[in-house]
């Protein structure tokens, strides 16, 4: 491992970061490029939702026991301009990473990425029922936020229109005109802003995006590359194409036989399948073994946070004291209104306290990293531990729980010293400490 230098946890300024990009090519990008030359069949990244100020500490210490590079994937409903869920906006989540990867003496690469940039991917634009000039018009500004604080990779992402009829998946042709369009917007903006060159990540794994279908796959990757090029935006290929490899909200089991077929489609290109809902999959071992280049997780290890405060709420119970946090996470679940998005259709219209026991449990767990920064739900937590002051080091357990869920991904992904290994590709000549 690199000695650390005053400058080592400064984003940019990590050795490893330095080496990869240069004046053409943006970091995660050549990273992609690397795994590929130097890796393949052996290592996927791992990048992680920063859904809640735990999850993303968390993250940051799994990172450094694992010593690996740290891929940060925020979705517009967890931050972006009007702070999402997070209370966070781009710039406020960097912010964050950096005073905490400072305290902490980080020496891993971090790279901050955005999930899911296109247009009615934010609850908001849904709720609120935004035209499609209205919705293009709000992702632009998101992706021109995520460029001025820094982000490394964009997700772009516009495989749903409202506009169509229910279930009624979107063409191809739609979906590849937009996608040039808002790499084309991000391109304009960095190179007016004077930004350094950024990476992008195309497609999604949703049914209603038309991508599940692998010819369509097909004809999407061959339309985005003559529209890249006929815009003289070769060198903004996407280094990653999100593929449906058989997970979903309902399914956890990954195919390895799909991300292969699906690889060989792609790296022609220059970029490699990233896997989404990857929370909880059965078989992660086999990510890498099939080539994958990377994998987001989000939900699980939010749940892992509530999992961890639910038994030091039962603890709590033991020593006779009582914070409120289990009543104020329900209420604030229930008011949100977000849980009805996972409804079943059978349980359409239904009001809350209807629902059966165990789907209610299910959704305040599911739905708690929505609001974790309310503030009745902040205040009961902090109440819970200064209940347990001398019991239990509450705050260590929460991130203890949350990051050993991560260290199953960077275990099974071959990401345990990763950033020795590439080293010794990058920086051949450094002396190991």
């Amino acid at each position: 491992m690199m000695v650390a230098t005053d400058e080592s946890t400064s984003r940019n300024a990590h050795p490893l970061v330095q080496a990869l990009q240069d004046e053409k090519t943006p970091v995660v990008k050549a990273l992609v490029q690397t795994l590929t030359d130097h890796f393949e069949e052996q290592t996927c990244l791992l990048a992680i939702c920063p859904n809640s100020r735990a999850v993303t500490k968390a993250a940051l210490l799994a990172a450094q026991e694992a010593n690996a590079p740290l891929l940060f994937t925020s979705t517009l409903n967890q931050v972006d301009r009007d702070r999402g869920y997070t209370g966070w906006t781009h710039d406020d989540l960097i912010g964050f990473i950096d005073r905490k990867a400072d305290q902490l003496d980080l020496d891993v690469p971090i790279l901050p990425c955005l999930d899911h940039g296109g247009p009615w991917l934010k609850d908001r634009h849904v709720i609120e029922d935004y035209t499609y000039e209205e919705a293009m018009s709000a992702v632009k500004q998101s992706l021109e936020s995520c460029i001025d604080a820094g982000y490394e990779l964009l997700h772009i992402d516009p495989t749903v229109d409202q506009r169509q009829p229910d279930r009624e998946p979107t063409s191809i042709d739609w979906v590849v005109e937009h996608t040039l369009e808002l790499i084309e917007h991000a391109e304009a903006y960095r190179r007016g802003q004077g930004r350094p060159p950024i990476s992008y990540e195309v497609g999604t794994e949703e049914v209603h995006g038309g991508l599940a279908d692998r010819d369509k796959f097909e004809r999407f990757l061959e339309g985005l590359d003559a529209g890249l090029r006929e815009r003289g935006l070769d060198d903004a290929w996407p280094c990653f194409v999100v593929g449906k490899v058989g997970t979903d909200l309902d399914t956890s089991y990954f195919e390895p036989d799909t991300a292969r077929d699906l690889t060989t489609r792609t790296k022609p290109y220059g970029a490699l399948v990233k896997g989404h809902y990857t929370d909880y999959v059965d078989n992660p071992d086999d990510y890498p073994l099939a080539g994958m280049g990377g994998a987001n997780v989000g939900p699980e290890f939010t749940e892992e946070e509530y999992k961890a405060l639910m038994d030091l709420v039962d603890l709590e119970h033991k020593i006779g004291k009582t914070s409120g946090l289990k009543k104020a996470l329900r209420e604030a679940v229930v008011k949100s209104g977000r849980w009805r998005k996972w409804l079943h259709a059978d349980e359409e219209g239904r009001a809350f306290n209807e629902l059966d026991e165990e789907r209610q449990n299910w959704l305040i767990r599911t739905g708690s990293r929505y609001v974790w920064s309310d503030r009745e739900v902040s205040t009961a937590r902090a109440r819970l531990y200064e209940n347990l002051d001398g019991y239990r080091d509450a705050e260590g357990y929460v991130l203890w729980r949350i990051k050993q869920a991560m260290m199953k991904y960077y275990h099974a992904f071959n990401l345990i010293d990763f950033n020795s290994r590439l080293e010794r590709v990058l920086l051949p000549t450094q002396e190991p400490a």
